[in-house]
């Protein structure tokens, strides 16, 4: 009688196994689930938008698309892509931020609750046409930070190296093909990464340049993050020279931003200058800042938005950076801890949650090639979640701007 029931029981089980053996992720979804365009997968009986639609399912940045971009679904083209870079050992103070492209999308999930139209800038990115996917995150170590540096460099390039899904058009007035405006020619999509400590930009740049070339940057942060290995750090080897606070002046060095040194060579005309936005840290010495300028940065201190207000800021950042590429760099340390507490080095005195937004719709119109979010350490947030509104504005703006 033992044996009969054995028997049976491995049949059962060979039966199930072989039933999931081969199943595709897919065909675990609703049977009306569309994975393109973007439609939300849950809904009511009479086919509204349901909460199941936020809390249900796996947890990607406001429910967009999982695409494994880096294994088994290469071949899937998109338009603008978030990805996580979960690396937090070039931290100097409080870390947790290999935590945040979780955190992050834990609290994109009611981006889409009420459909994701963005009054201000008039525009709905998730409705927009393009393909907007989330691809997860790089595999980062926390072990070996060199190591860890090139896999964000080589995920990176690989996302940005593929041809956009969206084709760029023609000119409204001529007619005329739209040209890209990457170095090589390419229409390459946008990449929004979502961190990990601010060192996971340096890689990132090093992936932009590739396409781009010495790029212009906007950088909101309480911290000039230009600073000398021997200032920050004291650079007692290689690899710890390499930190959230010096990625921008190694970036510098080898050539990766925009500056006077090299803006002979780009095929358009633009300022020589990066800037910060939102800085109010303390110093080593003024030697600091005249290290920044070395750099290629122009600064706008926090405390300059009680002078001249957001659109002075607006006007100051649209100056500087002209009509070229952009990268965009966002610090939460930007935002006044007493609004975004979630990061590992707080500063008092910065922007409300509502002056950044403000901003950063003030972008509207300049070509953003890639982006990012840094610095987000869950264990110290509310429940508010709030960094992911200021993402929402970024994709907004891109969503409105062709890449030509």
């Amino acid at each position: 009688m033992k044996l009969v029931v054995a028997s049976v029981f491995c049949a059962i089980y060979l039966t199930s196994v072989q039933g999931h053996a081969g199943h595709e992720h897919d065909a675990q979804a609703p049977l009306d689930y569309v994975r393109f365009p973007f439609q939300p997968i849950y809904r009511g009986q009479g086919g509204e938008v349901t909460a199941d639609a936020i809390f249900s399912g796996i947890t990607t940045f406001a429910k967009l698309p999982w695409v494994q971009c880096l294994t088994r679904e290469t071949h899937i083209p998109f338009d603008i892509a978030f990805i996580g870079a979960p690396f937090d050992t070039g931290t100097s103070y409080r870390p947790g931020a290999r935590f945040g492209p979780a955190g992050i999308r834990a609290g994109s999930r009611r981006l889409t609750l009420y459909g994701g139209y963005n009054v201000p800038l008039d525009v709905n990115p998730f409705r927009s046409g393009l393909r907007i996917v989330d691809c997860g995150d790089i595999p980062v170590t926390p072990y070996d930070n060199k190591y860890a540096i090139q896999q964000i460099e080589d995920g990176h390039k690989t996302l940005l190296h593929r041809e956009a899904f969206s084709a760029l058009g023609n000119d409204s007035v001529t007619g005329e093909p739209l040209s890209p405006i990457s170095l090589d020619g390419k229409n390459h999509p946008r990449v929004i990464t979502l961190g990990g400590d601010h060192t996971i930009v340096l890689p990132i740049l090093r992936s932009i340049y590739s396409a781009y070339g010495p790029i212009s940057v906007i950088h909101f942060d309480s911290h000039l993050d230009t600073w000398k290995p021997s200032v920050f750090g004291g650079a007692p080897s290689e690899q710890a020279a390499i930190n959230h606070g010096t990625y921008f002046y190694w970036a510098s060095q080898e050539g990766l931003i925009q500056n006077g040194t090299s803006i002979a060579s780009l095929p358009f005309s633009r300022p020589p200058f990066t800037l910060h936005g939102a800085i109010r840290t303390t110093l080593s010495s003024l030697e600091d800042y005249h290290n920044d300028d070395a750099s290629g940065f122009q600064r706008i201190e926090a405390r300059e938005i009680d002078t001249i207000g957001t659109a002075g800021i607006i006007k100051k950042i649209r100056e500087t950076v002209g009509k070229g590429p952009v990268y965009l760099s966002i610090d939460i340390d930007s935002i006044d801890p007493a609004f975004a507490p979630a990061t590992g080095t707080p500063e008092t005195g910065g922007w409300s949650t509502r002056e950044l937004r403000t901003i950063l719709r003030g972008l509207d119109g300049l070509h953003i090639v890639s982006a990012d979010i840094v610095e987000v350490a869950p264990a110290y947030d509310t429940n508010a979640e709030l960094t992911t509104m200021v993402l929402f504005e970024v994709l907004s703006v891109m969503a409105k701007t062709p890449l030509d």
